[in-house]
């Protein structure tokens, strides 16, 4: 390593000590580019808290901010203030954190009881008692008389339409049409207690 990285001189301000830095990393120098990188952090937490990024979302935003300007390096000018270019990368990256918090948060279900009235699909409990409906729903229809049971089943269970149901079960679609009013009627009735 260069001595003029390893003693820092008196009169240079850590502004210039990383600019030097950053021109030895861009030399190919890796103990350089790694010293800066470091000495970084501090100014990118700053920048992404002048922002005002959440303190949980700091390091987020510290490690963006390191992988840009990994990726761009190249586009330094040792001519210029590395804080300065360091910095306005940064904004950027904090920038890019707080809109897509704000994104998510927006689209986020902010309700302590959310779990509780929409279990998951994979719920266990959910599958259960969706089982148990289907159960309850299937003995009801066989204890209706014959003719509703049949309108039930051909109309609702398997979804035929009314020509295709009177020509199989030999009903008129009028009678149909009457027995799966009158099934579901007494269905309504015995599930919900309406008339």
């Amino acid at each position: 390593m260069p001595a003029d990285l390893t003693a820092a001189n008196d009169s240079e301000s850590p502004g210039q000590r990383r600019a030097a830095w950053m021109a030895a990393a861009q030399g190919g120098d890796r103990r350089a580019y790694e010293k800066l990188l470091g000495d970084s952090v501090a100014l990118i937490r700053a920048a992404a808290r002048r922002q005002g990024v959440a303190p949980d979302h700091l390091d987020d935003v510290v490690q963006e901010t390191l992988i840009t300007v990994h990726r761009v390096r190249h586009t330094y000018d040792p001519a210029r203030s590395y804080d300065a270019w360091l910095t306005a990368i940064a904004n950027r990256r904090a920038i890019d954190a707080l809109r897509s918090r704000g994104r998510r948060d927006s689209r986020e279900l902010q309700d302590d009881f959310a779990l509780d009235r929409h279990p998951d699909a994979d719920d266990a409990s959910a599958a259960t008692e969706s089982e148990q409906r289907a159960r309850r729903l299937h003995e009801a229809i066989a204890e209706l008389p014959p003719g509703q049971r049949e309108a039930v089943e051909q109309l609702g269970l398997k979804e035929r339409s009314l020509d295709e149901a009177a020509e199989l079960t030999g009903r008129n679609t009028g009678a149909l049409k009457v027995n799966l009013h009158r099934a579901l009627k007494t269905l309504r009735e015995r599930f919900h207690g309406e008339p």
